[in-house]
């Protein structure tokens, strides 16, 4: 067994993982934890391990005194980082901009540039950093991985990465398109070639990414060619609570009205999405409003799967051919009516979904088109948390 230690820390809370990454994708982690309201009056710390949940409520001052709290439960439990002869510690970093295209052994140096790149991600990198700083005082002997949601998307051509804006300021600025949720489409694509026989090398596929947040990606022979997301995880897909792509003329117009800037940030990143116009952003809440005839929900739900559709289609045409399209992420991987209607009428295409084998319950990667379908389309669970635990361990050297 080689076990990393995963950390995704957050401004206000810290998800951790210890994951054999020897086991299989569809496997529990050995242990997966979360500490929440970080600073907060409240504070909760919640452990699962050996099919049992651990839950503490106390205070918790900040991320130092959460890992803490952390790893004295998990070394009450037998399964502490010292108990399990951890290999490498690997990290979740939301944006590493042009200057990190592969995971990477943090560094001082390292370090230093994730803290230059804050100003592409204020509310994101600065968290990652306090993780990163926590865990290596803690963990001062083991090799640091540093993994990047924007790493895969490194291969987008200009056509696909540039806005259409000033040159000079985009360049000044470090505005164009990056991508997120990379290690999720990356995880994912490279288990489809097998999954339907063919070349890695020779296979055009479209994965979504269907969680809270939501993106897509057009991938080409293993390279990302397009995705959804751009300078932030806001644009593109209808999300839970983002809006997506909207007219950038809404944010001058609310301005205008008097509305401040942080509370515009505020609307688009958590009050918008499907929660913005149905009052709730979990699918299976959504889906009980629907069929209690809720316009709200019925509406939402249209609106998200038409901007679903339209991206499908427009990656389509990126691609040229298309091998596979595969869902993945909670509301992927979970909800048959998402992956029925995103797909639907398009039979001229040579999509083809088997309504008997996408109303199967999720567990593992699984085709769920027809036999003669020309596309085949598939449910492949993500998991972000192995894929960097294995990167992790690879990068240590073991």
């Amino acid at each position: 067994m080689a076990y990393a230690l995963v950390i995704n820390s957050g401004s206000s809370s810290i998800k951790f993982q210890i994951v054999d990454t020897t086991a299989d994708a569809s496997e529990d982690p050995f242990v997966s934890g979360v500490v929440e309201q970080i600073g907060e009056d409240g504070g909760k710390l919640t452990v699962k391990t050996g099919g049992h949940k651990h839950v503490v409520q106390t205070p918790i001052a900040n991320h130092t005194e959460g890992l803490d709290l952390s790893f004295n439960l998990l070394n009450d439990l037998g399964v502490g980082p010292d108990q399990v002869d951890l290999k490498a510690v690997g990290h979740r970093v939301v944006h590493g901009g042009l200057l990190f295209s592969r995971p990477v052994v943090i560094t001082d140096e390292v370090l230093g540039m994730i803290r230059d790149l804050i100003p592409l991600a204020p509310l994101h990198n600065p968290a990652n950093i306090d993780g990163i700083e926590v865990a290596q005082k803690m963990f001062p002997e083991l090799p640091h991985i540093a993994v990047f949601d924007t790493g895969f998307f490194h291969t987008l051509p200009p056509a696909a990465a540039l806005y259409a804006i000033n040159n000079r300021v985009a360049g000044d600025y470090g505005i164009r398109r990056y991508g997120f949720h990379g290690t999720s489409h990356e995880f994912v694509s490279k288990q489809v070639p097998a999954l339907i026989g063919r070349d890695p090398k020779h296979t055009r596929q479209i994965t979504l990414h269907l969680g809270n947040g939501a993106s897509c990606a057009a991938i080409h022979n293993g390279a990302a060619i397009d995705t959804s997301m751009g300078l932030t995880p806001l644009a593109g897909l209808v999300m839970g609570t983002r809006s997506g792509d909207i007219d950038p003329g809404i944010v001058f117009h609310l301005y205008r009205q008097g509305i401040s800037i942080d509370e515009i940030d505020d609307l688009l990143n958590r009050k918008s999405g499907v929660k913005g116009l149905a009052g709730v952003n979990d699918f299976r809440v959504l889906r009980e409003m629907i069929e209690d005839d809720n316009q709200d929900a019925w509406a939402a739900y249209n609106v998200y799967i038409h901007n679903l559709r339209k991206y499908i289609g427009a990656y389509m045409l990126q691609l040229g051919r298309v091998d596979a399209i595969t869902f993945t992420a909670g509301v992927g991987e979970n909800d048959q009516d998402v992956r029925w209607d995103a797909l639907a009428g398009l039979e001229n295409f040579g999509i083809k979904v088997d309504p008997e084998k996408n109303k199967l319950p999720n567990d593992g990667p699984r085709i769920i088109s027809t036999d003669d379908s020309k596309v085949t389309v598939l449910v492949v669970p993500t998991n972000e948390e192995l894929a960097i635990a294995r990167y992790a361990v690879a990068l240590a050297g073991l």
